[in-house]
């Protein structure tokens, strides 16, 4: 009988793409039936990987699909989450489950007393070792994310001429206000890249990178708000080099191997969410403050909001570094 393996991560798109090694892993190196549980806004970041042979999606909540989950008979479950959500979905199908440890405390002392007794080991390989006892390894070939053809964008009619020869990609947006930068800081990085620069984000940075450009010029161009998300990835696929914050956006980044300038503030790399197997040259850029992180999600509250850490990142730092990297 062919096994079937139910792997559950409900978000967020970063989250989701840090699983697919545990994804390519189970699935190639025990050739078993893998369906993977989340979040129907997320379809359109699952669908496309050929290692999952079906998908189960929620709207609001896991009674959605607890029936059909438990029709599929499973052989276990492998839960990237491990939240109340999924607690609830392990409880009702009853059968072996093994859970991502998430550290929470570690992470907590981390946030409040700037001490880092978190084990020095990216969430991929954490991810990993939730399917180490069924004899699964790491291939180390990084992450995935797979683009369709209707991701796909003419850049000679979506994009001004002057980005038809090559252009440094931007990633403006994030989560939370700690781990980006403000407008001001933006603008001074793009400044001082010799390249043209795309702006990439979703509908809430359209303004924001709109403001941008307009106060760079020609050289910056604000793509933010205009393409799906599988088109923002092509773009992304299509930049000769990355600047970013912590976002789902550098994650995809991480999968296509672009060298990546990623840009930590609010939040530390010591959390285990860096560029993992980034392309060759990739660099993370960070503030050194003993306030640092200001949580563990990057939001500035109470105390925190006297610092914008982002801010504080040295831009010459950046625009060296990234000249060096395009320089013909």
């Amino acid at each position: 009988m062919i096994k079937k393996y139910l792997i559950i991560r409900f978000s967020s798109i970063g989250d989701i793409v840090l699983t697919t090694p545990v994804i390519r892993c189970l699935k190639k190196q025990t050739n078993a039936e893998i369906h993977f549980l989340s979040k129907a806004q997320f379809k359109s970041v699952l669908a496309p990987n050929p290692y999952i042979d079906q998908l189960h999606l929620i709207d609001q909540h896991v009674e959605e699909v607890i029936a059909d989950l438990k029709a599929q008979n499973f052989t276990e479950i492998i839960d990237l989450h491990n939240n109340l959500r999924t607690l609830k979905v392990k409880r009702a199908l009853g059968i072996k489950a093994t859970s991502f440890k998430k550290h929470n405390w570690e992470k907590f002392v981390l946030v409040n007393f700037k001490l880092n007794m978190l084990p020095d080991v990216h969430i991929v390989d954490r991810y990993m070792q939730t399917v180490a006892h069924l004899g699964v390894k790491n291939d180390l070939e990084g992450l995935d994310f797979f683009l369709t053809e209707n991701d796909e964008v003419d850049l000679k009619s979506a994009l001004p001429e002057k980005f038809q020869n090559g252009f440094v990609a931007f990633v403006i947006g994030g989560q939370h206000d700690g781990k980006m930068c403000s407008l001001k800081k933006i603008v001074e990085i793009c400044q001082k890249i010799n390249v043209p620069v795309l702006l990439l984000g979703g509908p809430e940075d359209a303004e924001r990178g709109a403001e941008i450009a307009e106060r760079v010029g020609a050289n910056v161009y604000n793509a933010a708000g205009k393409f799906k998300l599988g088109q923002s990835a092509f773009l992304l696929n299509q930049a000769e080099a990355v600047i970013t914050h912590d976002t789902g956006l550098m994650h995809i980044a991480s999968a296509f191997k672009k060298k990546i300038i990623s840009l930590w503030g609010g939040t530390v790399p010591e959390l285990g969410m860096y560029p993992y197997l980034p392309g060759k040259g990739s660099k993370i850029v960070e503030v050194k403050h003993f306030m640092r992180p200001s949580s563990k999600l990057g939001s500035r509250k109470g105390i925190y909001k006297l610092w914008n850490f982002m801010d504080m990142i040295p831009t010459d730092e950046i625009t060296a570094f990234l000249q060096e990297k395009t320089r013909p």
